[in-house]
């Protein structure tokens, strides 16, 4: 069986086990320390961050050690000291790791304890004020102070109780710091490359460096937020946002889409553990654990990546259908908490880094924007949309149910977030329009979904020109298994022989939306229009000669590239595989226009419930050589750690995201000689989008 029959039958074995399931349902480590911010004296508090420090009482005018089952402030020298390693948490917040691995934490009362669990109680808000500093428990507000030399909890300002006990009557206390040593490293996945990104512009100032032009940083909130085990960060670390989601069990038995979407079998064992093992995840084709943590999108950008489009994602009937859930299935709810997330995570790598805008990782919303951030030497981040509902605009029976106005108001609610790219139709028709149907056995399961979320199954009709949809199975009763149940009785799609083309194409409201987005400046994303809708898209476009369109990850059919490169548009391949990629790139390439600059992007689609590299069949007789050096030369790249394991494109292909720059170089070895070319392009990618992008804005 090949990989892609493999692949379909466990997606339509996912979706049934999903319905089943509504139905039967109804230790810290040290890693390499994080570079010293600027010294204190230009920043007070965000300089703190990974520095090592004594921490002195005011009130005793004694440092704080460790005692037993607590702390005291009681230490007549620094050499009695607990040497602290202060983990920024957040901007101004941070982490005290002691030398044996304790955290300094309380009790969500008033006791001060150590513990070994990276948990909110371990996070602290810290303010200064004349050379001292009041320290605050984040998650209750109540202040760090001292009881007879003990540390405690109080009431912010409190006044001393002579005899107080767990922090009942406590003083309200300030500290001051003294950098130390002897601190252990807080915890941290490696990047394992050494030198810094390029700043290097080519012959005309144009950017050089990669696009991935569709990944999924915030899946950690996609499908209710618990479908997705691990999270791009976490405040208090890695060992808290690598962790498996809880309903995988310890041998990974009760993970049922897990099982099911990776290895094809629900009742497959696999080992849960995180940090620091990492046994079994991440791995190319795990399709439910987080694979965008910040540190490899970090090695990503160390090794050639200067833009990411991060494509905010959601399914509400996915959402449904899943038996636990955290978050609101409205997609619209889950674009707005993850485009949150994605701020929070650019301020927490601000804070690692010394205050606000000293990170690498730079949300962009104009071409202007991105130019500087590579002026920097810095990873630009621009944002998109994919949904199947976007604005409410579903379909019942198919009745819209959305306006025109609820499309102009959404538009700019994105727009204010900060978006500037989207797709108008996911996985299920939509008001706005047909999807590009997926096919076989895949397709089956999701054409069920679509049933599910607007009442009828896909409708075909002959196709009208060049492009075509996917070929469609037809769906008898006896198909339906274990979903039966849960659709009207007799329901049935019988489709004549292929090739089909989704009968709908753009709607009015769609065009509407098209030239809604056009008036304001936005990039057409036409992945996943059904053939007779991404056509009517792109006749509005090129009426308005319109440059601001792309592809961005392979999803419209390939009679399609030519009329986006033609006005002037982008186009991104899905880098899901090798040699296929490849392949790719040499047809992509042989449609460009000579009338633009042109680059290609990629479109990895990671934590997207699409596989990703696998290893090479020959890597053991041709594999990829570490260390290997980024093709601008700047920067060695060497095997990547975190925690235990070690990571090697030719034995786990693109486990997790920080393996781009070792696929890319793995591509350059399967396109032999034309290895070279293959680089060049794809390192021109971000001046190609830029200049579409620039178009636009003129």
């Amino acid at each position: 069986m090949t990989f892609l029959a493999r692949r379909t039958r466990h997606l339509v074995q996912a979706l049934a086990a999903s319905l089943v399931l509504v139905v039967s349902a109804a230790g810290l480590a040290v890693a390499q320390p994080a570079t010293t911010p600027d010294p204190l004296v230009d920043n007070p508090v965000f300089g703190l961050a990974n520095g090592c420090y004594a921490v002195k009482s005011e009130q005793t005018g004694k440092f704080v050690r460790r005692e037993g089952a607590g702390y005291r402030a009681d230490g007549a020298a620094e050499t009695d000291a607990e040497p602290f390693r202060l983990h920024a948490a957040q901007l101004g917040r941070f982490m005290f790791y002691g030398p044996g691995g304790d955290l300094l934490a309380h009790d969500d009362a008033r006791a001060v304890v150590p513990t070994r669990d990276a948990v909110p109680t371990t996070d602290w808000t810290l303010t200064h004020t004349d050379g001292s500093y009041s320290v605050t428990a984040t998650t209750n507000g109540r202040q760090l102070g001292t009881a007879d030399g003990a540390l405690a909890l109080t009431d912010p300002g409190a006044s001393p109780v002579a005899g107080s006990v767990q922090g009942v009557g406590a003083t309200a206390d300030r500290f001051t710091v003294s950098p130390t040593g002897g601190c252990a490293d807080f915890p941290e996945a490696e990047v394992n490359a050494t030198g810094t990104p390029s700043t290097a512009t080519g012959p005309n100032g144009e950017v050089r460096g990669f696009i991935d032009n569709h990944v999924h940083l915030d899946a950690s909130e996609f499908m209710g937020g618990n479908v997705h085990c691990g999270k791009p960060f976490d405040p208090q670390g890695i060992t808290a946002a690598l962790v498996d989601c809880p309903d995988h069990g310890t041998d990974g038995m009760p993970a049922l889409l897990e099982n099911v979407l990776s290895y094809g079998d629900p009742f497959t064992e696999h080992d849960t553990t995180g940090w620091p093992s990492f046994a079994d995840w991440p791995a190319n084709d795990s399709m439910t654990h987080e694979q965008t943590y910040y540190k490899w999108v970090e090695r990503a950008w160390r090794g050639g990546l200067r833009i990411f489009t991060d494509m905010f994602v959601a399914n509400r009937v996915l959402c449904e259908l899943y038996p636990t859930k955290r978050n609101s299935c409205d997609e619209m709810d889950t674009v707005r908490i993850q485009a949150a997330q994605v701020r929070e995570m650019q301020d927490y790598i601000d804070a690692q880094h010394g205050g606000p805008g000293r990170g690498w990782f730079r949300i962009v919303s104009s071409p202007e924007q991105v130019r500087q951030v590579a002026a920097e030497g810095k990873l630009a981040v621009t944002l998109g949309v994919e949904v199947s509902e976007p604005f409410g605009c579903t379909l019942r029976n198919n009745v819209p149910q959305c306006t025109a106005e609820d499309i102009d108001r959404g538009l700019d609610e994105l727009y204010a977030m900060g978006v500037r790219q989207m797709i108008l139709t996911h996985k299920f028709d939509n008001a706005l329009g047909g999807t590009r149907f997926d096919p076989g056995t895949t397709g089956m399961a999701i054409n069920v979904g679509n049933f599910i979320g607007t009442g009828t199954f896909w409708q075909v009709e002959p196709c009208r020109g060049a492009a075509k949809d996917k070929t469609l199975e037809s769906i008898s009763p006896g198909d339906l298994g274990s979903m039966a149940g849960l659709l009207p009785t007799g329901s049935a799609a019988d489709y004549p022989a292929g090739p089909h083309c989704n009968v709908r194409g753009l709607s009015d409201l769609g065009e509407h939306a098209v030239r809604a987005m056009m008036s304001r400046g936005m990039i057409v994303d036409v992945d996943h229009m059904s053939a007779k809708a991404s056509d009517a898209a792109l006749a509005i476009l090129e009426a308005a000669k319109y440059s601001g369109v792309v592809s961005s990850h392979g999803w419209t059919d390939d009679t399609n590239v030519p009329r986006i490169y033609a006005l002037g548009g982008f186009v991104s391949q899905y880098a899901g595989t090798l040699p296929g990629f490849v392949e790719t790139w040499r047809e992509t390439r042989a449609q460009r226009s000579d009338d633009y600059y042109f680059g290609l992007g990629f479109g990895a689609d990671t934590n997207g419930f699409a596989p990703q590299v696998a290893p090479r069949e020959d890597a053991d007789e041709n594999p990829l050589r570490y260390p290997f050096t980024t093709f601008d030369g700047g920067t060695v790249m060497d095997r990547q750690r975190t925690g235990d394991r070690v990571f090697d494109i030719n034995t786990d292909g693109a486990a997790q995201y920080g393996l781009i720059p070792d696929w890319i170089a793995d591509a350059r070895l399967v396109a032999g000689a034309e290895g070279d070319q293959l680089v060049e392009d794809l390192s021109r990618g971000a001046e190609g989008f830029l200049q579409m992008w620039e178009r636009v804005a003129r």
